[in-house]
């Protein structure tokens, strides 16, 4: 059980204040699921180390669509209360959150995306490949390879410009997905579907897009589904309905900017002046 700090006090099981934190975040409510996380009070050290893992999962999704830079210091708050466990429980899960800040800020060291491996320490980019695939083999249950598999395919495609090789772990993270992570699932239809834009296959893309957009919504994930929501714009553009994508994109734009997602507000922007944000580093370069 766990206290909240707030008047009256109230007694709550610690899995429920999570749960609810991360409810909060996929809404893009980022700094109420922080402050909620921040308010709770327990004794037991698990309890403890469940609310300080949340805490940097949170700060993460703040930071990649809020544009903070948060998540550091959660990271090493979060490594503190591991500590002191006697038992190693959370480690696969803040590991893969280590994961993640590190390929986001490869990928958006500087504020734009950088892809492929050009400008990047070699050695730090194989460190990370080397990560993945670790976690992939730690992994305690299928969902959670699913995902480090997941980040597998994503380094291997936008930081080391492998595009041919990454659709097989989208894939495999599709499989496991579909075992019961409609966030899973999600991610990988979207890259997946990506792979099938850039392959001029855009009947297959919008399937995969349209139902990536319904698993997010479904999911509760706003800011995500505002980011699908801008893959369907760019379909609508490449059939010449420049109407009806401009008409979304600006939604998007202005949901965006309400719940302070700025990167997303920024993507729709960019592609209301026409710029194609599927595109990749040769369309970049």
């Amino acid at each position: 059980m766990t206290k909240m700090t707030s008047t009256p006090h109230a007694v709550l099981p610690v899995d429920v204040v999570v749960a609810a934190a991360r409810e909060l975040a996929r809404a893009g409510r980022w700094p109420s699921a922080l402050d909620l996380l921040d308010g709770a009070v327990t004794a037991q050290p698990h309890h403890r180390a469940a609310i300080a893992l949340a805490g940097a999962e949170v700060a993460l999704e703040h930071d990649w669509f809020g544009g903070t830079d948060t998540v550091a210091a959660r990271i090493t708050a979060a490594d503190r209360v591991l500590s002191e466990l006697t038992e190693p429980v959370g480690l696969w899960d803040l590991d893969f959150v280590r994961l993640r800040h590190t390929y986001f800020r490869l990928l958006r060291g500087d504020g734009t995306f950088r892809f492929g491996p050009a400008g990047k320490d070699p050695d730090e980019l194989a460190e990370l490949r080397r990560c993945a695939l670790e976690l992939c083999e730690r992994a305690a249950d299928d969902v959670r390879r699913g995902w480090a598999r997941m980040y597998l395919g994503l380094i291997v495609d936008n930081l080391f410009a492998e595009r041919d090789a990454a659709p097989a772990h989208y894939e495999l993270a599709l499989s496991a997905g579909e075992s019961g992570d409609d966030l899973l699932t999600r991610e990988a239809l979207r890259h997946l579907g990506d792979h099938d834009h850039d392959d001029l296959d855009h009947a297959r893309a919008r399937e995969r897009w349209t139902r990536a957009t319904a698993l997010g919504a479904r999911a509760g994930n706003v800011p995500g589904t505002l980011s699908q929501l801008l893959l369907l714009a760019v379909l609508a553009r490449d059939r010449g309905d420049e109407a009806g994508a401009a008409a979304l994109a600006t939604e998007v734009a202005r949901w965006a900017g309400a719940i302070g997602a700025v990167r997303i507000e920024a993507q729709a922007t960019g592609f209301l002046a026409g710029v194609d944000p599927t595109a990749g580093p040769e369309e970049d370069s």
